[in-house]
């Protein structure tokens, strides 16, 4: 292996992709145990490597020198071999910054809780003492020196203005948990979350919906990655890179999802957009029937819409785990807000806004088998599509003109990597 990410659990980093975006060579993820780490580093059989959870700390007695910063902080996330020499890099602290610059969120005498203790915390709580932080407080799910528990946080801690996580709460599969409760703090000004998978965790999304500033991990993977690469090619990367990459990791992540009336046409304009990106289509009606193993309309009739609705959020929540594909959601999926929040952590939600005059009532559809169960249903929903959408799209009846307004969107900003 030339260049490289060790860690313990890699299937579904991003690194890979966001480094072979970056420059031209070739990138491996790579999987340790505990007991291997230690053979892999002393072979050095490497240009130079990235180190993640839980090899932060683990790696340095085997480096021949450490950076200011990574000495500093007591964790090396970059190694580089030079002439059969390691030395050891921290360029989480350069990730971390620019994602708190990036969201404008003000650490200047400011009270900042950091959860968890790994070495990324100790990255988080470096960057918020060098951002004027007044005070920085650690936080552990047991009892440790210099640390506070949770219980501990919420009882002593409320007035805390921001926070950092840094455990693998929220993280993918696991996307519907979050570390703590926002509600529990008065005084929040800025919420910051290192996992990046998914787009948006939960903590993330708790606290937009208080109106607090928020941002996930994605935009710290990526910059922490681009100084990675300075260091490992020995040159400065241009610019823009950062803000770039992000754009494009990130609009390649996201999902596609499509709401809309029954018989606005998700599930054929999805197939046109998931054909022309090269991406995988899940339509929730067809996971739906393969979980009730009947048709959608004669289970309505026998167990009724509230039966339903219950599996369609189970099936909803599973698919809002996946990256990267095209979703065609049924009609009434928008009619509960867990639905919507699942779908938001890794989508964009785009309405497919066609006239209710071209829209044709079938009977497989049970709300919507009739001109007037159709009528009533638009008017019913067409203010929660709106508000709920990130997108509004207008159709026309022509495929092709809304998978061309879908993939613009979507691919919005300049110097596309698309």
């Amino acid at each position: 292996m030339e260049y490289g990410c060790i860690g313990k659990k890699l299937p579904h980093s991003f690194s890979k992709i966001i480094h072979e975006k970056i420059g031209d060579y070739s990138y491996e993820l790579v999987e340790l145990t505990e007991d291997e780490l230690p053979d892999f580093m002393e072979k050095r059989d490497f240009k130079a490597i990235n180190v993640t959870i839980p090899y932060k700390e683990a790696v340095i007695p085997y480096l021949y020198e450490l950076s200011d910063t990574a000495k500093e902080i007591g964790a090396v996330n970059t190694v580089v071999n030079r002439d059969g020499k390691l030395y050891g890099y921290n360029t989480d602290f350069y990730g971390m910054t620019a994602l708190i610059k990036k969201n404008n969120i003000e650490f200047s005498g400011k009270k900042v809780a950091v959860l968890g203790t790994g070495g990324t915390s100790k990255t988080a709580a470096a960057v918020a003492k060098s951002l004027g932080a007044q005070t920085v407080i650690k936080v552990s799910r047991k009892t440790a020196e210099g640390t506070v528990t949770y219980d501990e946080l919420y009882e002593n801690h409320s007035d805390t203005s921001i926070i950092i996580n840094t455990t693998p709460v929220g993280m993918f599969p696991e996307i519907f948990a979050s570390p703590i409760n926002v509600e529990k703090f008065s005084s929040l000004s800025g919420v910051i979350d290192a996992v990046y998978n998914p787009l948006e965790t939960k903590l993330v999304a708790d606290a937009k919906n208080k109106g607090i500033p928020a941002e996930s991990g994605l935009y710290m993977l990526v910059g922490q990655a681009i100084r990675a690469y300075e260091i490992f090619m020995d040159k400065t990367a241009d610019g823009n890179l950062l803000d770039n990459i992000f754009e494009c990791v990130k609009s390649e992540k996201q999902n596609i999802v499509l709401i809309g009336m029954p018989g606005s046409g998700k599930t054929t304009i999805g197939q046109a957009v998931a054909k022309k990106l090269g991406r995988y289509l899940i339509d929730t009606d067809i996971e739906i029937k393969k979980e009730i193993k009947t048709e959608i309309s004669d289970f309505f009739g026998e167990y009724g819409e509230e039966k339903f609705r219950d599996i369609e959020t189970d099936v909803i929540k599973k698919i809002a785990k996946l990256s990267g594909v095209v979703i065609a959601t049924g009609g009434g999926a928008i009619l509960r807000q867990e639905n919507i929040e699942a779908l938001k952590m890794n989508g964009v939600l785009y309405f497919l806004d066609r006239p209710l005059e071209q829209i044709v009532p079938t009977s497989d559809r049970p709300t919507a088998s009739s001109i007037d169960a159709l009528k009533k249903r638009y008017n019913e929903r067409y203010g929660i599509y709106s508000s709920c959408a990130d997108k509004r799209i207008v159709v026309t009846g022509i495929v092709e003109d809304a998978v061309t307004q879908i993939e613009r969107e979507h691919f919005h900003y300049e110097n596309s990597c698309y």
